[in-house]
């Protein structure tokens, strides 16, 4: 009896093929890495390697969740199987990472955008793992845009500001 649960809970990939598995998992890690250079570019504290390790962590939580589903001993138990619990376990381990890059100095609280860009970045190996490859990509597309168009636009306010705090009321 045990050796057939051994062989039944060691044979990989019931759920889907092996080059699916692989297509998702590098797609998570280019579409994390793409987050991850814009904050590397930025010299954050998380940058590259931690967006891409943070989607393909995400990503490879819910193939793995794909195969136990997969698996007749737990099939017969389907009712007990609950896998919008994964979505909360990476959601949670991820936004315990993120707030280890948040930090406060003088008044002013630092790490935030990163610390979002991580939880994306797992949201993204998420949507990579169930196969919403598209919608993975959409939603890091859109990441780029938030984090190079705004922070030109804030760059740009904060000098006006800046500016206009320098120069003498003239009333």
């Amino acid at each position: 009896m045990y050796d057939a649960l051994l062989a039944e809970l060691t044979t990989p990939f019931r759920a889907m093929p092996v080059e699916v598995a692989a297509l998702r998992l590098l797609a998570a890690v280019v579409l994390g890495g793409i987050i991850g250079l814009e904050r590397e570019l930025a010299s954050r504290a998380a940058g590259l390697r931690t967006h891409m390790l943070i989607a393909l962590a995400a990503c490879l939580f819910t193939l793995i969740t794909f195969e136990m589903l997969a698996l007749p001993a737990l099939a017969a138990n389907a009712d007990q199987a609950d896998p919008l619990r994964l979505i909360e376990a990476v959601t949670a381990g991820v936004a315990f990472l993120a707030a280890g890059t948040i930090f406060t100095a003088r008044g002013r609280v630092n790490g935030l955008t990163t610390g979002a860009g991580m939880w994306l970045a797992g949201a993204i190996g998420l949507a990579c793992g169930i196969g919403m490859l598209p919608l993975a990509a959409i939603a890091t597309l859109l990441a780029v845009m938030i984090l190079s168009v705004l922070v030109w636009i804030e760059t740009r306010i904060t000098r006006r500001k800046d500016k206009s705090e320098a120069e003498p009321d003239e009333r």
